[in-house]
């Protein structure tokens, strides 16, 4: 080969390896945004039950074809505090089995002898989803054709790789210095710093694979290099780990060592099997005689049996390994510092799944709307008897809904950046109205506890009718709530009717409050400075089941349309 030969191939196989990035994150986005609400499903069933949770693990990163994309919102909800080590440590663990079905696929795409190549077939699906996405009208379509572009380029990016490989087959050179890396822990070292630089097992596996089909490497090496690309694939969820909390640090750090035991286990057995049978029962050995002739489906099936019986071993071990996490990562006194305010349901790093993010953004802002009640009902309690004990509580949640405000719009902007499907937009579109009302709520709340003020200051409370009617009134603001929630997180029509139907009835019990005040303020029951909190109080009580209202209102079209 001349020196262009060999620059051309070097470029092929970064062009192709560079496809094979863009194929994948395509695939990932499409599938995700396409079965967002089975995802949804999918995660909200997560459970204290090991075996469980694989399955979750297993088959959302079977769906979205990124362990590094499971992983990551597995950390974000752990970060968030809606799973616990338990619950991610079984998930990530179906990750790492869920991740080899990309091996499986590229090995089924490679195999077959007739006279049509499999892969330029595959390939082919580019151009056809390329022009299903050009001419769809409907999103559901476009995403689909966005799948079909994906698969084929991945595909098409395996051939540029398989054609550049084989030239360099053909370099002795470039296949003597190859067969010299023939230390197991060089391979496995080699294979987790090729992963880290590329984020992506999937690409190191599938490079793995036509390096061992144009015969670069021996199955042997591409077994070892696949294995060191299970430490590499680590690196996103270290990065995420490090810029969250420490829970999400400890997960992060879960997913480390149960990466690196079953590289550590597997290679010891490895080198003991090589050592005692000269090689020919090593791994290479062994699947070379269950899958002869295919060296593609032997390193897949090998990533595949490694993951399955990493986790078989491991997961009656999860507690150990998360006692000693917690002792990695230890807590502190200040870890729970009751000003430290966060996002409860939302984290930075669930924007790698857009789906899931959108679901928990709802989470959030019903979180939120149940602080802003909270708020509301202890400002009726502190003016109806005057006694702020809890004062400093209200304070505190006023702060939080401040914060949550503020920075769960942050969230919802950036969120609104990504693809994700129609519906979703859609919704999104509403959550900066909703957020507002909610906000509002926490307004009126502070407005009432400023009047109470008044009231204590002038030494003045009010009549025992009065609190009645206070007492009415937020009885039928709090099932107003009821019912918005149940419409706004479960689409329940019923109880959006429900809600219409409180929320005239409290305008008009808000309006009778104020003929009432009017009667007791003749009657001298009350003072001017009394009637006019209380006035004040009614207008905010109407002002707060509206914006209540606002937040069902808000997302009816894209619930009932």
């Amino acid at each position: 080969m001349s020196t262009g030969d060999v620059i051309t191939s070097v470029l092929n196989l970064l062009a192709g390896i560079g496809i094979f990035l863009v194929a994948c994150s395509l695939m990932s986005s499409n599938l995700e945004t396409l079965s967002s609400s089975k995802l949804r499903g999918l995660f909200s069933k997560a459970s204290k039950n090991k075996l469980v949770g694989v399955g979750i693990g297993t088959v959302g990163t079977a769906a979205i074809q990124s362990s590094g994309a499971t992983t990551v919102m597995v950390i974000g909800f752990v970060n968030a505090g809606i799973m616990g080590l338990e619950q991610a440590a079984t998930i990530i663990y179906g990750a790492n089995i869920g991740t080899t079905v990309t091996g499986q696929m590229v090995a089924f795409g490679m195999s077959g002898n007739s006279g049509v190549s499999s892969t330029v077939i595959f390939s082919a699906l580019a151009g056809v989803g390329g022009f299903v996405t050009l001419f769809a009208k409907k999103d559901v379509t476009k995403h689909i054709g966005g799948i079909l572009s994906g698969f084929g380029m991945l595909f098409a990016a395996l051939s540029m790789m398989s054609h550049a490989m084989n030239s360099f087959a053909k370099l002795d050179s470039v296949k003597n210095f190859l067969a010299s890396i023939n230390s197991t822990i060089l391979l496995i070292l080699i294979g987790a710093i090729l992963t880290a630089i590329v984020q992506s097992s999937s690409v190191m596996t599938s490079v793995a694979i036509t390096m061992v089909v144009a015969g670069l490497i021996s199955l042997n090496q591409g077994i070892y290099l696949t294995m060191g690309s299970n430490i590499g694939s680590c690196v996103v969820a270290l990065l995420a780990g490090l810029s969250s909390s420490k829970s999400a640090r400890r997960t992060s750090f879960i997913h480390l060592f149960f990466n690196v035991s079953g590289v550590i286990l597997f290679a010891i057995v490895g080198t003991i099997l090589d050592a005692v049978s000269d090689g020919s029962y090593g791994y290479g050995g062994l699947f070379g005689r269950i899958f002869v002739g295919s060296p593609q489906i032997q390193l897949a099936m090998f990533h595949t049996v490694f993951n399955v019986i990493t986790v078989i071993l491991m997961l009656p071990l999860t507690g150990l390994l998360i006692k000693l996490v917690m002792k990695l990562v230890p807590e502190t006194a200040d870890e729970n510092n009751k000003d430290d305010f966060r996002l409860k349901f939302v984290d930075e790093n669930m924007l790698k799944t857009p789906p899931i993010a959108v679901a928990q953004v709802k989470n959030e802002i019903v979180h939120m709307s149940g602080l802003a009640m909270k708020n509301f009902n202890m400002s009726l309690k502190m003016i109806s008897n005057l006694d702020f004990s809890t004062e400093e509580e209200f304070q505190r949640t006023e702060k939080e809904i401040n914060f949550i405000n503020k920075n769960l719009v942050k969230f919802v902007v950036e969120l609104s950046r990504l693809p994700l499907s129609e519906a979703d937009y859609r919704y999104l579109s509403t959550t900066f109205h909703t957020i507002s009302d909610i906000e509002r709520v926490g307004d009126y709340a502070e407005n009432i506890l400023e009047y109470a003020t008044v009231l204590k200051n002038d030494g003045n409370g009010f009549s025992t009718s009065a609190v009645s009617e206070i007492e009415y009134v937020k009885e039928k603001v709090n099932e107003l709530y009821e019912n918005v929630i149940k419409a706004y997180v479960d689409g329940d029509k019923e109880a959006y009717e429900k809600a219409d139907a409180i929320e005239n009835k409290i305008d008009k019990i808000t309006d009778r409050m104020a003929g009432n005040h009017i009667t007791r303020l003749n009657e001298g029951i009350c003072t001017p400075i009394v009637g006019a909190q209380y006035m004040s109080l009614a207008s905010n009580t109407e002002r707060v089941g509206d914006h209540l209202f606002n937040i069902c209102k808000a997302v009816k079209s894209s619930i009932y349309m």
